[in-house]
């Protein structure tokens, strides 16, 4: 993977824009450690970090190619799963590869198919294209949003890059937050509404989307989307057509000239990856995992979690003899990445909910460079309580946010007054379900199911492959996402919602898939969400670095939050906000966690709160 920033301004030679576009583009430089360059012409200047996992001296960006009396230059940040195919049609069609890397394959697929060549591509990507001759700009992202890209548009010209800190390098771009960005923040957060990038001005370009930048304007085109129809398959067709395309989906990402490594929780999902992984890899798969320290001891069961993950873990090592790795991360080192973790968004998110993962991810780097992980299953197979119980399936609204009010109540009294924050996240809700994709012939549970599972792609799975590339990429690690597989997605998007709720388990049909594949103990074992520390130490310490911000009477918190309203979630350590802040997560402690972070990015980023 990489980083990838530009600016274009047609008024402008791009030569004279070296010093910036390298300011840009040194932001990034955690996205791709291995190597730097850039390339500046006239209007364009491009930069480009990378991370090397496949070609190391035929993938050099920007990479540029000559044809047919244009010359085109590409920067490009992601996978290509289906290289040698599009290889091999290129081939036929008359082009010539100096190298077998995937990036020269896009390059190619561009020069072309032009702007269609993204519904050829299987893989994960943001890239940009300047056609020099043309003088156009394109920018194109994966189907399922697994790669960042954002942009804007200044009297400058235009601007994007992988993340937001490379546009906030540019001197025409200032960290303003306006009323929507706060309607963002604590309406919906730590989602954030597709395109929306928080910051006045700055905007995301959406999963499954292009744009076309030329003298006239801008183009977007939704080149992708999900489509409903009648599945005719039997129970027993369409078991076998759901393990034939995890298995390929997970075999085409295989291909790397680093070896793959797999995340573990001993939960279905990782499990399933490691599984087809230890099977098609020639070398012993190493494999990683995170607890607590001392989690054994203060451990506390629940409804959502009522075990431990060692013991599966365990099971799945022994049973598929990986070189496995236990990492246990301490209550300070959960604390100290809370900083860095917000570095890595530009923005607060979930607290020691990304922390850790950083560190986890810091930790796997040391002795991988790629490693496969579980996302997106549980939003595809409906794997989350709002896909079956009855009083979250009937919910008007996101159901894995049910503290509006209470988010609400935390605010000063002119942001309290100022911020509708009910509305806004109603209203975005309906926005999705309107558009939920349907043919017309489903009963009312499929119909309702169907717009649970788009609420579910659109937001709280774009929330998880958001945490995991920013803080995976923040550690230089390549984290690869077989269940967003786009083939495999569309073929369980029209899977009748009993099936996938199979014999009344939980991603029923998915369990039904992999048995002979996995041990039972695993295979039936209950989702469990991403563990948390139990231990008393890290409210204590959380609630002590909290207490310190707030005995500031110039802290920026006290720009949006109530003063009294933070003292009592002090005092009370977490308790006074009944619910948690998403889904099954940020509550307690973490609240507080996540407090201190929204402070430090205040003053970090000298956000203007506008």
């Amino acid at each position: 993977m990489c980083g990838i920033t530009g600016w274009l301004h047609y008024d402008r030679n791009g030569k004279d824009n070296v010093n910036q576009i390298e300011t840009m583009m040194n932001t990034l430089q955690y996205r791709g450690p291995d190597d730097k360059r850039i390339y500046t012409d006239q209007h364009i200047s491009f930069g480009h970090t990378r991370l090397i996992v496949i070609d190391p001296a035929g993938g050099q960006q920007p990479m540029q190619k000559e044809y047919d009396g244009n010359r085109y230059v590409l920067v490009y940040n992601g996978e290509l799963y289906n290289t040698e195919h599009l290889r091999l049609q290129l081939k036929k069609c008359g082009h010539i590869f100096r190298s077998h890397s995937d990036t020269e394959v896009v390059l190619t697929a561009y020069i072309e198919w032009g702007s269609r060549c993204v519904e050829k591509m299987n893989g994960i990507f943001a890239f940009a294209v300047w056609a020099e001759n043309d003088q156009t700009l394109y920018l194109a992202r994966d189907r399922l949003g697994v790669k960042p890209l954002f942009y804007t548009e200044t009297t400058e010209g235009f601007i994007f890059g992988s993340e937001i800190k490379a546009l906030l390098a540019h001197k025409s771009v200032s960290p303003i937050v306006k009323e929507e960005g706060l309607l963002e923040l604590f309406s919906l957060g730590p989602s954030r509404t597709p395109g929306c990038g928080i910051y006045e001005g700055i905007h995301e370009v959406k999963p499954a989307h292009t744009m076309k930048i030329t003298r006239m304007g801008i183009k977007t085109t939704h080149y992708w989307n999900v489509k409903s129809q009648s599945h005719l398959d039997s129970l027993e067709d369409t078991t076998n057509q759901v393990k034939s395309l995890l298995y390929h989906a997970s075999q085409r990402q295989l291909i790397s000239d680093k070896p793959v490594s797999s995340f573990l929780s001993g939960g279905l999902d990782s499990s399933a990856l490691t599984a087809i992984a230890a099977e098609e890899c020639k070398e012993k798969l190493h494999t990683f995992s995170i607890d607590y320290e001392e989690n054994d001891k203060y451990f506390k069961t629940n409804d959502f979690q009522p075990d431990t993950d060692k013991k599966y873990i365990d099971k799945m090592r022994d049973t598929f003899n990986t070189e496995h790795h236990y990492e246990t991360i301490t209550i300070d080192e959960l604390i100290h990445m809370l900083q860095e973790s917000v570095l890595a968004r530009d923005l607060p998110g979930m607290a020691d909910i990304d922390s850790s993962l950083l560190w986890f991810c810091r930790k796997i780097k040391q002795q991988a460079v790629v490693a496969l992980s579980g996302e997106c299953a549980d939003e595809i197979f409906g794997g989350y309580p709002w896909f079956y119980k009855k009083e979250l399936m009937e919910k008007k609204g996101f159901p894995w946010i049910n503290s509006l009010q209470q988010r609400h109540s935390l605010l000063n009294e002119k942001w309290k007054n100022r911020l509708n924050i009910d509305e806004y996240a109603y209203m975005r809700y309906l926005n999705t379900i309107k558009d939920t994709p349907l043919s017309g012939n489903e009963t009312k549970q499929e119909k309702s199911h169907k717009e649970m599972a788009y609420l579910n792609m659109n937001w709280f799975m774009q929330t998880l492959l958001e945490r995991k590339d920013r803080m995976s990429m923040r550690a230089s690690l390549e984290v690869r996402v077989p269940f967003a597989d786009h083939e495999l997605v569309q073929y369980v998007w029209n899977i009748p919602s009993e099936w996938k709720r199979l014999e009344g388990k939980e991603k029923g049909i998915l369990r039904k898939a992999l048995e002979g594949v996995l041990p039972s103990e695993v295979l039936y074992r209950k989702k469990n969400p991403y563990p948390k520390t139990h231990h008393p130490d890290y409210t204590n310490k959380m609630t002590e670095k909290l207490s310190e911000v707030i005995d500031k009477k110039d802290a920026p918190l006290y720009e949006l939050i109530d003063p009294k309203q933070l003292k009592q979630l002090v005092q009370s350590k977490g308790a006074s906000f009944p619910y948690p802040w998403y889904g099954q997560l940020m509550s307690g402690p973490q609240l507080l966690a996540y407090f201190w972070q929204v402070n430090y990015w205040l003053e970090a980023y000298n956000v203007k709160i506008s």
